[in-house]
Parts: structure tokens; sequence; C-alpha cells
């Protein structure tokens, strides 16, 4: 039987099945719909890390890979039991070759979703798939080619954030590649507390360098006295660049350590060869969108679609939904070491 005719099958992924994990990695490494989200090495991580029952599903042919779909279910008490693709992640979906792949793993997901009795399926998408189902517009993301050559790349910085980026490099400041995740950690727990919001696990980022070697990197700057100001973890996906998570500290600002902190990312992912420089995702009205767009990144919609099952709306389970402004106010407010021993109890449920 030729390869084309041969019946698709659906598959599920196993934790520990390495041989499987691998050709799993590469369909991910040529699948133009697949994103770093998509690799098999969320599994250890969901399932290890935040304990979430995962669900990373294959269509495959022929002994062939034609689509995956990584699924875990995230339930609480506090914020509704979902099946999500996936948490924690930017990007999700289904990412495939064929039509035929596409259906097979999103009947199976809605399958799933009920035998499991989740409140709402979540799919995050890049691209919109469905326009009767409803969809979350309160994300956006970032994405900008990186020129060839340096110095285009800081003549194409709008003037007023190239002057930051100057600022920068005129108070003296350097970025560094860590061996580990110590500054950045405590840089990224101090900000996120100062914001009142609870902090991912120190855990979780250490599990990200294990799981993915070398494609997991971070980036600190410090100033001419090797203080730490800013720091982010980023990770490379084919030809892209993503940073995934930062932090910096109060006086940040002042030296212009933000600015120069992505400067410096963008710097070393041009002289790489690089090819795009991916700013990740923002909600809409925030600070974080507004710091891209001064750097003369256009927001591009993210269409996150969900199949609704035992609610009647679309969860608002971030900080952005007025009811949590009493929490925020109260956790900026608790002292930073009791805050990082609760935070990862909440924000594991979260997804």
């Amino acid at each position: 039987m030729a390869p084309g005719s041969a019946p698709l099958h659906l598959k599920e992924l196993k934790a520990g099945d390495a041989a499987t994990a691998a050709r799993w990695d590469a369909f991910v490494d040529t699948c133009p719909q697949a994103t770093f989200f998509h690799k098999a090495g969320w599994q250890r991580i969901v399932s290890e890390v935040f304990k979430h029952r995962t669900h990373f599903l294959y269509a495959e042919r022929a002994g062939t890979l034609e689509g995956v779909l990584p699924l875990a279910q995230v339930k609480s008490l506090l914020f509704g039991n979902s099946l999500v693709s996936l948490p924690f992640a930017m990007y999700g979906g289904v990412a495939a070759l064929s039509q035929e792949a596409v259906e097979l793993l999103e009947q199976e997901a809605q399958t799933r979703a009920r035998r499991l009795r989740v409140d709402h399926l979540e799919m995050r998408n890049v691209e919109q798939r469905h326009a009767d189902w409803p969809t979350q517009d309160l994300y956006v993301r970032f994405r900008k080619e990186i020129a060839p050559e340096v110095e285009a790349n800081m003549l194409a910085i709008p003037r007023k954030q190239r002057a930051m980026v100057r600022k920068g490099i005129k108070n003296g400041l350097r970025s560094e590649l860590d061996a580990d995740i110590d500054r950045f950690f405590a840089l990224y727990a101090d900000n996120v507390h100062r914001h009142g919001t609870p902090a991912f696990p120190r855990r979780y980022f250490q599990a990200l360098r294990e799981v993915f070697a070398a494609d997991c990197e971070v980036l600190t700057v410090v100033d001419a006295m090797q203080r730490p100001l800013s720091s982010v973890l980023s990770f490379y996906f084919r030809d892209e660049v993503l940073p995934y998570s930062a932090g910096d500290e109060l006086s940040a600002r002042e030296l212009a350590a933000n600015d120069f902190k992505y400067w410096e990312l963008m710097r070393r992912a041009c002289e790489r060869g690089l090819k795009v420089f991916d700013y990740g995702r923002s909600k809409r009205g925030t600070g974080s969108f507004a710091f891209k767009k001064n750097w003369g990144f256009e927001a591009q919609a993210l269409h996150y679609e969900y199949c609704l099952y035992r609610r009647d709306s679309i969860p608002q389970n971030n900080p952005s939904n007025t009811k949590y402004k009493l929490l925020i106010e109260t956790w900026r407010k608790l002292p930073i070491g009791l805050a990082n021993r609760l935070g990862p109890f909440i924000v594991r449920n979260l997804g």
C-alpha cells in the first residue's frame, strides 16, 4: 500500500518513550505550523513540575508522523477544570501536515474533554481555525525579522527607544550568559512580586534549562560593579529567538537596563545568524504591550479558541480581571519569601 493511501492512526506519546519523543521533535522541527511549545519536552515539564495529567497526541501514517497536539488537564477548585494546548505556553493547538490529521487530533481532543468532564477545551492557536468557536481577544504577539547586520537592527529601533539602548551602553552595562538560573530567578521573583502576581517555582526554570539544554538560555545585564540589573530566559527554535520570561530590579529603569537587555539579545541573535525576533505574548492595554510597540513591533492577534462544555463564557483567569484587584494589592504586601513559597501553589492552577 502506498504511504499516501495508508490509514491515519491516532497515538499518544507516553512518558519516558525517548524514541517516540525524538520522532515527535524531528516532526516539530520541520512542520511549518509547529512552535517551540509543541516540543515533546513540555510533557515532562508540565507533568513533573506542575503535576498535571498530559495527553500528547499524534497522528501517524505508515510509520510517519503527520500531526501533533500537546494537551494537559489543569484541574483546580479555584480556577476550574480545563483541557489546554498548552498550559504555561504562548502557543499551542494542532501542528499538522494534512487536514485529515488536524481533524483526527481535534476530534480526539474534544472526545477526551467530554470524558474528563472539563469545563472547557482551550486551543492556543496562532492562526484562526474555527470561526464559530468562542475566541479570547486578549493576547497578541510581536514578531519581527532580524536584519543581517547589527547596525541595521539598531537603526530599525524607533528613535526614542534607540536612545534608551544607547543610554544603557553609555552607562557601561554589559550582558553575560549565565550557566544557571540564580541571578535570573532572583530578579524575576522580585519583579513579579512588585506587580502583585505569584511567581513560578524556581524548579520550573531549572527544568526548562535541563530539558531544553542549549535551546534555553539566560542572559543577564550587569553594571560596572558586576551588579545584576535585568535578566531574561529565552528559547531558541529553528532560526528564531523567543524571550520567554524576564525580571528587573528597581534601578534597571533609571539605567536603561531593560532596553539594553533586549538589544543585547537581538544583537547576539543577529551575530548567530538568526532571522526572527519573537517578542512573545502580551495582553492588550498593558505596559508590556506598549513597550514592545515602542520598539517598532506590530501586534499580531493570537487566536485562542475554546469549546465550552460546563460553562457559559470564556474564563478570565488573568491579572486584568478586576475581581483580582484586591488579591493583587494584598500579594504585593506579602514578604517576598512567603510569596515565593505560596506562589507555586497558585500559579500551577492558572496555566
